[in-house]
């Protein structure tokens, strides 16, 4: 008998499926890369897939895969619907299952969420993000549609995978039927619920008799959609019942529709706050349940496990920070893993712009074919295989000296390390952490912290000499046969007339705690900067916490979800200004600038575009309007969030020194591009790499 983990008792304990079993209760869930629709695209995928095998994922889900060409999410989509397609799709599986893996792929019908103008949906109803109307399907159509989702069954288990997942949520297709909003039907898959659900079920009934008994089919089960006119509770447990019936393994949990205007996985959503959900639905049904949404670390999903909330926990971005996550928590090793701090940035923001997808806090995501993995120089701390990468030979010998702490920095010296060049750690500060220490002090941004973390760790497993409150200069730096420099940035003073007044505050004093804020305050800046600071500043807005703030139903009592938002007004007045004509945060996150902007609007704070700032006096700031004329409000703080200033300490020299992050080029700078720039800066100190 298996002995249980002294860490983790109820993650590592196995989950018997009947005809298999898994190793562990974590399921890393599906999430698009983009490496789907891109040349040569299925080897990155399967080097992807194999990596997170070897970090001993219990169960993989792949990305979205269309049933047929009318149910892909954008032209040229990822399809499992003739036998070219299982053909391409062998060399993911045949890579996952040499891991020792096991994989699951998603099938994923669009619907009226389609970017084509071929959608379909039960009813010809347009989604509010959609840009096209969907044409209703015609009973046959239902009819062909069913035969494509189990063809797409047959022809995966053809392909190697060890089962589907059928996608029944997030307001795809499938979901389309169930809702009684967009389903205006009045023929046999319409009307009443009964009859709303007959298409999933008759899915899920031929797709068993199809694959037979020893393959998974996990289906998705939209159990809090959060839209008006979603299923109400009864409905949902009524379909899981009859889903459980109809032949399914297990149930994942779906929550949130696309259109939802409720944040479902960002990094303000509260770990694991979405879990009451699932729990709810426990002992209902007699297969495994899968609990999802803003798990990032061992301990959460332990928690969950343990206090009863699901059999099976599902992460899909902490893939994407670490590949061996689940492993190096089996070996006890939680610090030394790279957590994922929901960001959006590099993940889903990719995707929704076309682009192949990747992770702010590990650059190599989805792009492990390219950036070599190299394993630490000290093995007992390398948790995983280095599949491919580079010798330690190309950087050993070499004495590198990296200026600045921030995430430039940070990943400069641990990837210079890690080649085994010896390094140095120059930080003005008393910390490390940079621009990642104001970001951490942003309510909902506290995961940042987990950043710094990390690369503290890494850096001390790596032997890097980290040398606090210490500012580097010409003399201290000619030892070294190559310096990093990423000084990082400065905020950009405000250049008018009574800038130098007290009340005139960087963001950063603010941010830190130098400054304590009055009532009425303008923010000058309304880049992600200033709306990070306006969230700050009227945090007090959503005291009655998350859920309630956002009008979600946790006694599950309502249809979809659903209740009057209780968050208040901030008891601070704030107002954004902004040079730029037009609106305010059009240049933030595709996935999260809508929440910063309806969030800052429930809270009251005011919104000027379009001006020209005069001056600073006694009557407070006064600003020119488009039209001409001047308009005085009176403040306590004027916040300058203008934007920032490369910082390169004066007199600093080296014959051989490379700029990265923003000492390089503060215009537009982020993390992510800090921290990926920091691991290109190491290969460039190794010609043969």
């Amino acid at each position: 008998m298996e002995m249980s983990h002294p860490d983790y008792p109820k993650l590592f304990e196995p989950l018997d499926l009947g005809f298999t079993t898994l190793p562990n209760r974590v399921l890393m869930g599906s999430m698009h890369t983009g490496l789907e629709e891109v040349r040569g695209g299925m080897h990155r995928l399967a080097e992807f897939y194999a990596q997170r095998a070897a970090g001993e994922a219990g169960l993989i889900v792949t990305g979205g895969v269309a049933p047929n060409r009318a149910g892909v999410t954008v032209w040229g989509g990822s399809r499992m619907s003739r036998p070219g397609h299982a053909r391409g799709h062998k060399q993911v599986t045949q890579a996952v299952h040499q891991e020792g893996g096991k994989i699951v792929m998603q099938i994923l019908h669009a619907g009226r969420y389609a970017y084509t103008p071929f959608c379909v949906a039960p009813s010809a109803l347009k989604a509010p993000i959609a840009r096209f109307k969907p044409r209703a399907l015609t009973a046959r159509g239902v009819e062909r549609t069913i035969r494509q989702f189990v063809n797409s069954a047959v022809l995966a288990r053809e392909a190697g995978y060890d089962g589907v997942e059928v996608m029944g949520s997030e307001g795809y297709l499938i979901n389309e039927f169930i809702a009684a909003e967009t389903n205006h039907r009045n023929d046999a898959w319409g009307g009443n619920f009964e009859r709303r659900c007959r298409f999933p079920i008759e899915i899920l009934s031929r797709m068993r008799e199809a694959v037979g008994q020893d393959f998974i089919v996990m289906y998705r089960l939209s159990m809090l959609d959060l839209v008006a006119g979603g299923s109400d509770w009864s409905e949902v447990e009524t379909l899981a019942q009859q889903v459980e019936r109809a032949g399914a393994t297990m149930i994942n949990t779906g929550i949130g529709w696309h259109e939802t205007r409720i944040p479902t996985i960002a990094t303000m959503v509260p770990r694991g706050g979405f879990q009451f959900v699932t729990k709810k639905l426990m002992g209902k049904v007699k297969v495994p349940l899968v609990t999802t949404n803003r798990f990032n670390t061992a301990e959460d999903c332990e928690a969950a496990l343990a206090s009863g909330a699901a059999d099976m926990v599902s992460m899909a971005r902490p893939f994407l920070a670490d590949p061996h996550l689940v492993k190096k928590a089996r070996l006890s090793r939680p610090t030394d893993i790279n957590t994922c701090i929901g960001c959006n940035q590099a993940c889903l923001d990719h995707v929704f712009q076309n682009k192949v997808s990747s992770c702010l806090v590990n650059p190599r995501a989805c792009h492990e074919t390219e950036h070599a993995h190299i394993s630490p120089p000290t093995g007992q701390h390398d948790t995983g295989v280095a599949r491919t990468g580079l010798s330690l030979k190309h950087g050993k010998g070499l004495r590198v000296a990296v200026v600045g702490g921030g995430p430039a920095g940070l990943s400069a010296a641990l990837e210079h390390a890690r080649m085994g060049a010896e390094v140095t750690l120059f930080e003005r500060q008393s910390s490390l952490g940079g621009q990642f220490l104001l970001a951490q002090r942003i309510p909902g941004k506290e995961e940042f912290k987990e950043t710094i973390r990390h690369f503290e760790t890494q850096l001390a497993h790596a032997g890097v000499s980290v040398l606090l409150n210490k500012a580097a200069t010409t003399a201290s730096l000619a030892e070294f046969d190559k310096v990093v420099l990423a000084s990082g940035v400065t905020p950009r003073p405000l250049n008018i007339p009574g800038a130098d007044r007290p009340e005139v505050v960087s963001y950063a004093d603010v941010l830190q705690g130098k400054v304590v804020p009055g009532k009425r305050i303008a923010v000058v800046g309304a880049g992600g900067i200033g709306f990070d600071v306006a969230d700050f500043l009227t945090h007090d807005a959503d005291a009655v916490g998350f859920m309630k703030s956002w009008g979600v139903d946790e006694s599950l009592q309502s249809r979809g979800g659903l209740e009057a938002a209780q968050r208040q007004a901030s008891t601070r007045e704030v107002t954004m200004f902004q040079r730029r004509p037009g609106k305010m945060g059009t240049a933030l996150g595709k996935t999260t600038g809508w929440i910063h902007r309806l969030t800052l609007r429930q809270r009251g704070v005011r919104q000027v575009s379009g001006v020209d700032y005069v001056k600073v006096d006694d009557q407070g700031l006064h600003v020119k309007l488009p039209d001409g004329s001047i308009q005085t409000h009176a403040v306590d703080h004027v916040v300058v969030c203008a934007g920032q200033l490369s910082h390169k300490p004066d007199g600093v020299e080296h014959p051989n020194m490379l700029v990265v992050g923003g000492a390089s080029d503060a215009r537009g700078l982020d993390a992510q591009r800090a921290i990926l720039e920091g691991l290109e800066s190491s290969y460039s100190a190794f010609p043969n790499a």
